[in-house]
């Protein structure tokens, strides 16, 4: 039987430094959630990236995760964002 995805939609916004996107993609590594898809650009130094993950075979709860990242994003100067793929397509839907 096929195991279904769970998708998670991380966000990563701030001011532009060495080390953004490795920081990020460690953290992922650690907790063994995988990076489906990811996306990312800088607009006048600032930052922007848009991750898609799945967090199926996790290390570590969805809750734990989001607060986590909030956290390390406080520690690199950027905010880190997570939500549940269902959730952000039900905001972005209207």
């Amino acid at each position: 039987m096929e195991q279904k995805s769970d998708k998670t939609i991380i966000t990563v916004v701030g001011k532009d430094t060495v080390g953004i996107i490795a920081k990020v993609c460690t953290y992922l590594s650690e907790h063994n959630i995988n990076v489906l898809d990811i996306s990312q650009t800088i607009v006048s130094g600032y930052f922007n990236m848009m991750m898609i993950v799945d967090m199926n075979h996790a290390k570590i709860s969805f809750l734990d995760c989001q607060k986590e990242l909030e956290v390390l994003g406080g520690q690199i100067g950027v905010s880190i964002k997570c939500q549940k793929e269902e959730i952000f397509e039900k905001m972005h839907r209207i």
